[in-house]
């Protein structure tokens, strides 16, 4: 499948938020306290209302019959252009807050940018999602914050959490030569000067939890080029069961 350029930047906001809304619902009837039950169920229901909108509009632009179900459902792993940090295990609950409070800080940074998008239906997705970010953030770092200046077994599994994701956190900030492209176009956001808004909350968070950044390391990056980490696989296979052993089924 050949995207145009709008149409494969579109594909790789909507695949990011359907992997990690993907994530976050395996969490039903399983969280630490029915609030928090309700609250990532919820929070995996937004990602996965703006998954549909930016896999919609990737359809619409390639045209040829795709839809939106055909691009969630009928991919293979290599096709899938989601950030590595969304495709992580959930782990316990403390690497799932972890994963979400990065991930947040990221689409706090980008929405707000990308509501002034030319392109005026990535404006549109990102002018409601932005509403949405903005709230899981406040729920990720409510948490945070407790956990990290809970108990000492609370703060070593935040730190812990920190220290195994934190690898995964520069791909946020690579940008390849279309996205830079569309971004001199007026079109996306150049993921490098997300950066240091990004790092702003962050360091500012992370502090705040008596956490500490861990030292620099190597980033794993490749998930907007289809090189995943292989937690991916797994997930898809459980994700497209249904639509892969019955094709085409309408309710």
């Amino acid at each position: 499948m050949t995207l145009d350029p709008v149409a494969t930047y579109s594909l790789r906001l909507g695949d990011t938020c359907l992997v990690l809304a993907q994530r976050l619902s395996a969490w039903c009837g399983h969280a630490p306290e029915l609030e928090i039950d309700l609250a990532l169920a919820n929070i995996g229901l937004d990602l996965l209302g703006q998954a549909r909108n930016f896999l919609t509009y990737a359809a619409e632009l390639e045209g040829g019959g795709i839809d939106e179900d055909k691009l969630a459902f009928g991919r293979d792993e290599r096709e899938y252009k989601n950030l590595l940090l969304a495709e992580q295990p959930n782990g316990d609950f403390a690497e799932t807050l972890m994963r979400q409070y990065l991930l947040d800080a990221w689409y706090v940074a980008l929405f707000s940018r990308l509501v002034k998008s030319k392109d005026q239906q990535l404006a549109a997705i990102s002018a409601k999602a932005i509403k949405e970010v903005r709230y899981h953030l406040r729920f990720s770092c409510g948490w945070l914050l407790r956990l990290g200046n809970g108990t000492a077994l609370s703060q070593e599994k935040m730190q812990n959490a920190l220290n195994k994701l934190w690898r995964f956190s520069g791909e946020m900030f690579v940008a390849d030569e279309l996205e830079i492209e569309l971004a001199e176009q007026g079109i996306a956001v150049d993921s490098r000067v997300l950066r240091d808004e990004w790092l702003l909350e962050v360091t500012a968070g992370l502090s705040e939890a008596s956490l500490q950044i861990p030292a620099e390391a190597p980033y794993r990056t490749g998930g907007k080029q289809g090189l995943h980490t292989e937690h991916l696989g797994p997930l898809l296979a459980e994700m497209q069961y249904l639509q892969r052993a019955y094709p085409n089924q309408q309710w």
